[in-house]
């Protein structure tokens, strides 16, 4: 445990921010697993909009990589585009 004040002040700022951030990381994963789960191509694009804009903002806040956003995204495009239900 930190004795000085400036550093339990920054134990406990942490502590917020990776409850905040899992939370956002679950979410954005949550997101992407309903793409892959979806029955129709019509669900599947729905899912895909809402999965794109969690990785969006997930990038935009610096929770992931921009390049690991982009990634996910033309993998899902590319996914719900060759999707045959």
């Amino acid at each position: 445990m930190p004795r000085i004040q400036s550093a339990k002040k920054a134990m406990r700022q942490a502590r917020g921010r990776n409850t905040r951030n899992k939370a956002q990381r679950t979410a954005v994963r949550t997101a992407v697993k309903r793409v892959h789960q979806a029955a129709t191509r019509d669900a599947a694009t729905t899912a895909y909009a809402a999965a794109v804009r969690l990785l969006d903002r997930a990038a935009r806040k610096g929770l992931i990589h921009p390049n690991n956003a982009a990634r996910h995204k033309s993998r899902l495009a590319q996914y719900v585009k060759t999707k045959n239900v």
